[in-house]
């Protein structure tokens, strides 16, 4: 028997496992292609949502440094309607929509706006305090940024204290 006589056979087996081997590789290849596309869309929504709730929050302390007087109906502890769904949805939501629109975003974001009372310590008698919560949107329904914003406007100055809300309050 002749050596190519014995070898006849063997190179099919040979080439189906190195073709085997590269469409598994391929697959996997694929299958983190994927997995890295939804991640960089997540992150785009996040950070549209996070964008929009600064945009809000940023005219929301303009109206409020800019607005004269006095708060009405001043909280004496946190404020807390930000934590209430009723306080952003629905037809007497208190919460305003500082834009029309937002590009990109499934919503216009929102702004609450809440009268906090000052601590008794205060020197300035005719200082007003806020809590500014923004909830901001992205592309999808799942992508929500909250921010908050204490201010407080004084004869002296305006003092700003900024947060971030890590979780939906409702």
């Amino acid at each position: 028997m002749t050596p190519r006589a014995r070898s006849r056979g063997t190179v099919l087996p040979i080439v189906l496992l190195l073709t085997s081997m590269m469409l598994v590789t391929a697959g996997a290849w694929l299958e983190s292609s994927i997995v890295a596309t939804r991640a960089a869309g997540s992150l785009r929504d996040r950070v549209q949502a996070f964008h929009a709730a600064d945009g809000a929050l940023a005219r929301c302390s303009r109206l409020v440094v800019d607005a004269p007087g006095q708060p009405q109906a001043a909280s004496v502890g946190e404020p807390g309607r930000w934590r209430m769904k009723a306080s952003f949805e629905g037809a007497g939501a208190p919460a305003i929509m500082p834009f029309a629109a937002w590009p990109h975003a499934i919503r216009a974001p929102q702004c609450l706006i809440e009268a906090w009372s000052r601590s008794a310590d205060s020197a300035d008698a005719a200082a007003r305090s806020y809590l500014l919560t923004a909830r901001g949107f992205g592309s999808t329904s799942d992508s929500e940024a909250w921010l908050q914003l204490q201010i407080e406007v004084a004869e002296s100055g305006t003092t700003r204290r900024w947060r971030r809300v890590v979780a939906k309050p409702f």
